[in-house]
């Protein structure tokens, strides 16, 4: 049973630009799973600064970052962890007594993915170039996937992270898709954007393959046109489940059972992401 909420407490957080409810309801579910004294709170901030400087002077243990801070936040922690640095992107924070390391587990969690779900490498198109995309290129090229191209309207950042990893860029969509088709933007994503279409119709139709990083909500309006179409889709809901995970072990020293990471994703997602996670 976890004990009540006291001094003892150990607090983990996130801060991102739109905050949800998700990994909040998963963290804390495990915590109870577990029976482990943390609670998980997420937050936004206008300064951030501030809010790293308070994790170190309030000894909160642990920080999921999410845009637009992965990399505004580099230069706030004390060291990066070899993915962090390499990718120029964090996505975790962990406090060991007053010292801030930076991880990327959206990284891990990716790289993961890739494996377990396609099977050969094959051609992509990758809309974005930020911190997530960043993460997503450097496990698609660590994965073997050797032709691509990255899509983005800022060309000092799409430039930079396709010569990085040898794919080409263009600051527009080309004539022709991919076999796999990856949005790291925000669109689809709840908000202004939520009903974006990532790619046209006819770019998902001719691809096998629908990868979308958005998981607020999960069903975004490409992946509910590759899953109308037929084609095999990987899930912002499932990248967001095992980098939280990777989160959760860092922060606790525990890796959960695949039972308890089911019952909590479903706490936290629902069915159909918990589903997800056997395909």
């Amino acid at each position: 049973m976890k004990p009540p909420i006291g001094r003892d407490t150990r607090l983990c957080m996130s801060l991102s630009g739109r905050p949800g409810n998700a990994g909040s309801r998963l963290h804390n579910r495990l915590y109870e799973l577990l029976g482990l004294d943390y609670v998980y709170k997420s937050f936004s901030t206008t300064d951030l600064p501030a809010a790293v400087g308070g994790i170190r002077a309030l000894g909160i243990r642990g920080c999921a970052i999410s845009m637009p801070f992965k990399e505004a936040v580099i230069p706030l922690v004390d060291r990066l962890e070899e993915s962090a640095r390499i990718i120029d992107s964090v996505n975790t924070i962990v406090n060991d007594g007053g010292v801030l390391t930076g991880y990327n587990t959206d990284f891990v969690a990716v790289r993961g993915l890739l494996e377990r779900r396609i099977a050969s490498p094959q051609p992509f198109l990758l809309r974005g170039s930020g911190g997530m995309a960043k993460a997503v290129a450097a496990a698609l090229r660590d994965a073997g996937f050797d032709k691509g191209t990255i899509v983005a309207r800022n060309e000092a950042a799409g430039r930079a992270l396709a010569e990085q990893y040898g794919y080409a860029w263009q600051p527009v969509l080309p004539d022709t898709g991919a076999p796999l088709l990856v949005n790291v933007t925000p669109l689809g994503m709840e908000g202004p954007d939520s009903e974006a279409l990532a790619f046209p119709a006819d770019f998902i139709a001719a691809s096998d393959i629908a990868f979308d990083v958005v998981a607020q909500p999960v069903e975004t309006p490409f992946v509910r046109a590759a899953r109308a179409a037929g084609k095999a889709i990987i899930s912002g809901g499932e990248v967001i489940v095992l980098q939280a995970v990777e989160q959760f072990a860092l922060y606790t020293g525990i890796r959960p059972t695949p039972e308890q990471v089911r019952d909590a994703t479903l706490f936290a997602h629902g069915p159909e992401v918990a589903a997800s996670l056997e395909a």
